[in-house]
C-alpha cells in the first residue's frame, strides 16, 4: 500500500524547489551575512525560476533567526544563512539557548570564510600601523573604546582576544548589528572596531576608516597590503568569521545535496568568486560533512575564548 502511494506523493510534492525559498538571516540588512546571502539568493533564483527571499530576523546575537529555522519544517523551503555567532560562539556565551547548534540543523555548505579587519577612525585615532596602534593603547589604558556588532560576536571576541594576548586595556561598546559602524564613522563614541571585511572595505578604500590588520592567518586578497595580527607579533592570533547555509534537522539528503551542488556551482562562477574575494570573503563550498565537522571544531575553539574573556550575553 505504501509503495502504491509513493508515486502520488512525489507527484503532489513536485520537484524541489517548486515554490518560494526563504533564507533567514539573523542579523540586520546590510551586514556581511546579509550581503553574502543576497548574492547567493540572486543566483539561486535565476537557476530555479522560484522566488528566493531574505528574511532578516536580528536579535540575541543571531539566535532569533537561527531558532526560527531550527523549528521549521525540514522541507528545504526555510533555510538559514548562519554564522560563527549563532552556530559556534553562542553555545557557550548564553546560559540558555533556544536550540542546540550541533543537533537542530542540517549543515548544507560552508560558504565563505570572512576575516575580521581592525579598523580605526583616522581622525580620533590617528595611527597608521598596528605597531602605532598598540603603542597608543598601551600608553593610554582605558582611554580607547571599541565597538562590536554585539556581545559575544566574532567582532567582540576578536577585541577581547587582543586584550588577553597583548595585555592592553580597552573598553567594549556593544551595538546591535551593523549600526556599530555609524558611531565608528562619526568618531565621537568609539575609536576602533574589529569588523568583517565586506562590511568595511568600501569605507577603507574611501579613506573614511583606516585598516591596520586582519585577523586571519594569511593576508586577505581584498587588501593584501594589510598585515595579519599573527605576523605582527602574535603568531597564534586567529579570529575569523564564516557563513554557511543550513536547514532544519532531518532535511532530506536529496534536498541537502541539491542545495549544496547549487552553492558549489555558484561559488565557482568567476564573477561571483571575484566579487566575494574583492569584498574580503574567501569562498569555500564545503560538503555537508565537512561543514558539520567544522562547526564542531569551532564550537570547542570559541568556548575557550569565551571562558578566558569572561564574556556573557546581555
Amino acid at each position: 500500500m505504501a509503495a502504491a502511494c509513493a508515486p502520488a506523493l512525489v507527484l503532489a510534492q513536485g520537484v524541489y524547489p517548486n515554490r518560494q525559498i526563504t533564507i533567514v538571516v539573523g542579523f540586520s540588512a546590510g551586514g556581511s551575512t546579509d550581503i553574502v546571502a543576497r548574492l547567493l539568493a540572486d543566483e539561486m533564483r535565476r537557476t530555479w525560476g522560484q522566488p528566493v527571499v531574505i528574511d532578516n530576523r536580528p536579535g540575541a546575537g543571531g539566535n532569533i533567526g537561527a531558532a526560527i529555522v531550527a523549528k521549521a519544517k525540514p522541507d528545504g523551503y526555510t533555510l538559514l544563512m548562519g554564522s560563527v555567532g549563532p552556530l559556534a560562539i553562542n553555545a557557550s556565551l548564553y546560559a540558555r539557548m533556544p536550540y542546540d547548534n550541533l543537533k537542530d540543523f542540517t549543515p548544507i555548505c560552508l560558504v565563505v570564510h570572512v576575516p575580521n579587519m581592525l579598523v580605526v577612525n583616522p581622525i580620533t585615532m590617528p595611527v597608521h600601523s598596528f605597531a602605532e596602534f598598540m603603542a597608543l593603547v598601551k600608553a593610554n589604558p582605558g582611554k580607547y573604546f571599541f565597538a562590536s556588532t554585539g556581545t559575544g560576536t566574532s567582532s567582540h571576541l576578536s577585541g577581547e582576544m587582543l586584550k588577553t594576548v597583548a595585555g592592553v586595556e580597552t573598553t567594549h561598546v556593544p551595538y546591535k548589528g551593523a549600526v556599530a559602524l555609524n558611531d565608528l564613522l562619526a568618531g565621537d563614541q568609539v575609536h576602533f572596531m574589529f569588523a568583517t571585511i565586506p562590511s568595511v572595505i568600501e569605507f577603507v578604500r574611501a579613506g573614511r576608516l583606516r585598516a591596520l590588520a586582519v585577523t586571519s592567518t594569511s593576508r586577505s586578497a581584498a587588501a593584501p597590503e594589510i598585515p595579519t595580527i599573527a605576523e605582527s607579533g602574535f603568531p597564534d592570533f586567529e579570529a575569523s568569521s564564516w557563513f554557511g547555509l543550513l536547514g532544519p534537522a532531518d532535511l532530506p539528503r536529496d534536498i541537502t545535496m541539491k542545495l549544496q551542488t547549487e552553492l558549489r556551482r555558484i561559488l565557482n562562477i568567476p564573477e561571483i568568486r571575484d566579487k566575494l574575494i574583492q569584498q574580503g570573503a574567501d569562498p569555500v563550498a564545503s560538503t555537508p560533512e565537512e561543514f558539520g565537522a567544522y562547526m564542531r571544531a569551532e564550537t570547542v575553539k570559541w568556548a575557550k575564548v569565551v571562558k578566558t574573556s569572561g564574556a556573557r550575553a546581555d
